[in-house]
This record gives C-alpha cells, sequence and structure tokens, in this order.
C-alpha cells in the first residue's frame, strides 16, 4: 500500500507558529522534502523545523530553480513529484514542507496538481500554515483591513506597473518579497505620496526580525530575502 504525502505550511519562522497538526504529522512522517532554489542554499523552511524539534530527519532535497523558461520549470516538478511518489509506493509518507502557507504562492500546488492526475493511487493531503503577511500584521500590532476596505496581495516581484495598479485599486496592498525592487518602490511611494503610509517588515519570525516606517532612510541598504511591505492608504494608528 503506498505511503501518504503531505504539503505542510511550517509557517513564516517562528517554530511556535507551528499548528497542533503540522507538529503531529512531522513528527509522524519518514521524509521530510525540502524545495530549494539553488542546492548549496540554507532552507528556511526547514531551519523552523530543525527549531521546533531539535533532531535531524530523513530529508529529500527537491530543486526548483529561479527560472523563468516554463519547459525547464516544468521538468523540475515532474521530477521532484516522481522522486516522491516512488517512496510513497514503498509504502513511506512524507511531508513536503513550505515556509508560510502551501497553497500561497508555493511550489508546492506544482506538486499537488501532478500527484492528482498522474499519481491516483497515492493518497495527498494538505495543511495550512501562517502566511507570512498575516504574521507581519500580528507583529507591528496593526490590521491588514478593517470594515469595507478591500486588501490586495501581490509577489513585488511581478514589476511596479502591477504594484502602481494595486496601489490606485485597492485600500491596502500587501507587497511580497519586495527585497529585489525596493529602492523602485520606494520611489514609486513617494511620487505617489504613500511614503508616511507603508511599512516594511524583515525577517519576521525570526530572533533578528523588525519593522520600520523610514521606507526612504532605507533605500540603497542590502534587504533579506523575507521581505515584506504593506500599504495602508488610509495611514496607521499607532506606528
Amino acid at each position: 500500500m503506498a505511503g501518504k504525502i503531505y504539503g505542510v505550511g511550517v509557517g513564516p519562522g517562528d517554530p511556535e507558529l507551528l499548528t497542533f497538526k503540522a507538529y503531529r504529522i512531522l513528527k509522524e512522517v519518514d521524509v521530510v522534502c525540502v524545495p530549494k532554489s539553488k542546492t548549496e542554499k540554507e532552507s528556511l523552511a526547514l531551519s523552523v523545523v530543525h527549531r521546533a524539534f531539535g533532531r535531524e530527519f530523513e530529508v529529500l532535497e527537491l530543486l526548483f530553480p529561479m527560472n523563468h523558461d516554463r519547459e525547464v520549470l516544468k521538468h523540475h516538478w515532474d521530477e521532484a513529484t516522481e522522486k516522491m511518489a516512488a517512496i510513497a509506493r514503498q509504502g513511506r509518507s512524507l511531508a513536503f514542507i513550505t515556509i508560510g502557507d502551501p497553497m500561497f504562492y508555493s511550489t508546492y500546488a506544482y506538486v499537488l496538481e501532478r500527484v492528482k492526475r498522474n499519481y491516483r493511487d497515492i493518497e495527498i493531503e494538505t495543511v495550512p500554515g501562517i502566511t507570512a503577511f498575516a504574521a507581519c500584521s500580528s507583529f507591528i500590532n496593526e490590521p491588514l483591513a478593517e470594515g469595507d476596505e478591500r486588501l490586495a496581495v501581490i509577489p513585488a516581484a511581478y514589476g511596479l506597473d502591477a504594484i502602481k495598479e494595486a496601489l490606485q485599486n485597492y485600500d491596502n496592498v500587501v507587497l511580497m518579497k519586495v527585497n529585489r525592487i525596493y529602492d523602485e518602490v520606494a520611489g514609486l511611494l513617494r511620487d505617489m505620496n504613500l511614503l508616511d503610509k507603508a511599512v516594511f517588515v524583515s525577517r519576521c519570525g525570526y530572533e533578528d526580525q523588525f519593522y520600520s516606517t523610514d521606507i526612504a532612510g532605507l533605500a540603497g541598504a542590502e534587504k533579506d530575502y523575507m521581505s515584506v511591505m504593506v500599504v495602508r492608504k488610509a495611514g496607521w494608528k499607532s506606528l
């Protein structure tokens, strides 16, 4: 009988933000699957698991390179799913771990699609996790949206045009992974008179987490991969 595959969200970084269900499953599975964009790069999701359990796991590293070539990506998605399915058909269980939530801008979605389509004999279950932007809102003690306010959550890497459109059409906007184009975003906010409506959050859930409303002052400085910016056009109540 085939083993089971789990997609497990491990939250934004703080091991105490693991759900009870995620903790139980990770304690029980045979193999932890770790998605990585580079073979030498440390996995953020695995670091959360290590801090939560304080022990080593049998790990299957799955390479998903940062590449815009759809055919290259499909090859890696197919290869990763094939490796996981082979282990599951040995009767072993696997947990594909993701930072945040596995259904929110996660490579897990492509694996899930392939298991459901091509490996129908293997059961797959998804366990939600706390998203980074939800954790950021709690960290700064400010709501993401109230009343009839409309919220947009977009990856900043899609470019300034998409960001500008979101800022024009929504009351509040969350920009995920804003590190690469931070200075350009700061310039856009300045042009739209929104610099004082934004807050930048870095490494939320980790010991060195911090936030700042000095958006212009942080321009030019190196930013961590785990960088989020939240813009609230009505302004912040206590920041």
